[in-house]
């Protein structure tokens, strides 16, 4: 009989710790999502490949994100991308994107096991974020098809405004520092309790 593996999420133990933050903040965790990095030359003909395995075109700007709530491609730089999907597997995400950009130089690994997500919602989450972020996260400058690499306390995450009131974020974090940002999360939100 072979032994196998059960995966458990960063966060896993935390659903107790989010369900009694204030109705303003919500927390939860968006558990294994499948995670791809791609990287094609932006000129060639890999990222048309690359947009028929997608069904979008891949953000060329820094500091985007294109796709929906089930896949998304995050600009990381200016020949590499973070693909994310929680509606197809990891080794379907990395085998359909590495076939269609591999006769055009390019390459994609399945680096699902590195992050998690997190998904920070309601009234008051932009005020939890900017109390650890430097970037500008007013909703005119940081909106839906916004996502950066940046600093979030002390952990290196990838912020991605799934919306344009300030009010829905995907945060992805590395599993190693996933509890301690759990942690910040909540000590930040206690501040938008009740009475307060």
């Amino acid at each position: 009989m072979a032994d196998t593996l059960t995966p458990i999420s960063p966060l896993g133990s935390w659903s107790h710790r989010f369900a009694v933050l204030p109705a303003t903040v919500t927390v939860a965790e968006e558990p294994f999502t499948a995670m791809v990095n791609l990287w094609v030359d932006r000129a060639g003909p890999g990222t048309d490949a690359a947009r028929r395995v997608l069904g979008f075109d891949l953000p060329t700007a820094p500091g985007t994100s294109a796709g929906d709530d089930r896949t998304t491609a995050i600009w990381l730089s200016p020949e590499e991308w973070l693909v994310t999907s929680r509606s197809t597997s990891p080794s379907t995400l990395e085998t359909d994107l590495r076939a269609a950009v591999d006769a055009h130089g390019g390459a994609a690994t399945d680096v699902s096991g590195q992050r998690t997500t997190v998904r920070l919602t309601g009234s008051r989450a932009r005020d939890v974020l900017t109390k650890g972020c430097s970037i500008d996260l007013h909703p005119r400058v940081f909106h839906a098809g916004s996502a950066v690499q940046t600093m979030l306390g002390r952990a290196g995450v990838v912020l991605i405004a799934v919306n344009d009131d300030g009010n829905d974020y995907r945060i992805l974090v590395r599993a190693s520092f996933a509890r301690y940002l759990a942690e910040w999360l909540v000590d930040a939100a206690e501040e938008f309790g009740p009475g307060r």
